[in-house]
């Protein structure tokens, strides 16, 4: 959105969440945690990522909603965070998020999103991003440890970003970071974070006393649930 010198830069967050229900979230934690436990880790997750989001300096804080934003969670959400629901609509990854980036800077400057999953992002992370667009870059990236990234902000949207990647490789990052030097874009970086994906990575957290509580319990219940389920097996 264009705005005359006398406006203040305008950067909006876009969070990208699923609603967390057993079975169709963090399937790869359902052997550690089961299906439950695994949704009730996505659903802490997505409230950790959004009430950090609400701490960083952004003109406004959109839930885009997967599948859509009727799911009670995101109502919780809502009222808890006093954020703005959207339905990510239909497409791949890189359709929705191109979709939501459309939508986002039709009313702002510039747009920084996030997903659910990377519990050690902090609010100085996204000040960085926001100060990074403010300061003339064209896009900022925050790189995944597994070859993805887990932040993107633009100034202005362009399909070619999005369209064509293969959004489960470990080649995400490079293929963006080529897209956007062939569009001439002066690119940003912010620091890399590691996501929660697979069991070594709730490991990880369980071990981090900062994020421990997360997992602790799903842990405990767990392993009490296969003890159970193995004295009582043939």
């Amino acid at each position: 959105m264009p705005t005359d010198d006398s406006s203040p830069f305008s950067v909006a967050a876009l969070v990208f969440a699923k609603a967390p229900e057993p079975g169709a979230v963090k399937t790869r934690l359902a052997p550690l945690l089961g299906d439950g436990g695994a949704a009730v880790l996505a659903a802490r997750l997505a409230r950790r990522t959004i009430g950090v989001v609400t701490k960083a300096s952004f003109a406004s804080t959109t839930l885009c909603c997967a599948p859509d934003e009727t799911h009670a969670f995101f109502a919780l959400c809502e009222r808890q965070f006093a954020a703005t629901l959207v339905g990510q609509g239909d497409g791949d990854l890189g359709a929705r998020m191109h979709r939501a980036f459309v939508r986002a800077l039709t009313r702002h400057d510039a747009a920084v999103l996030v997903g659910t999953d990377i519990p050690a992002m902090d609010p100085s992370d996204l000040d960085a991003a926001g100060a990074a667009l403010r300061a003339g870059a064209d896009a900022v990236l925050g790189p995944a440890s597994d070859g993805g990234y887990w932040l993107i902000g633009l100034r202005r949207p362009d399909v070619s970003v999005f369209e064509g990647i293969e959004w489960s490789a470990p080649s995400v990052l490079a293929a963006t970071r080529e897209r956007m030097t062939r569009l001439g874009w002066r690119v940003a970086e912010v620091p890399t974070r590691a996501d929660v994906d697979r069991p070594e990575d709730v490991a990880r957290l369980a071990a981090d006393g900062a994020t421990a509580a997360l997992v602790s319990d799903l842990l405990a219940a767990a392993s009490r649930s296969r003890t159970s389920n193995g004295r009582g097996s043939p």
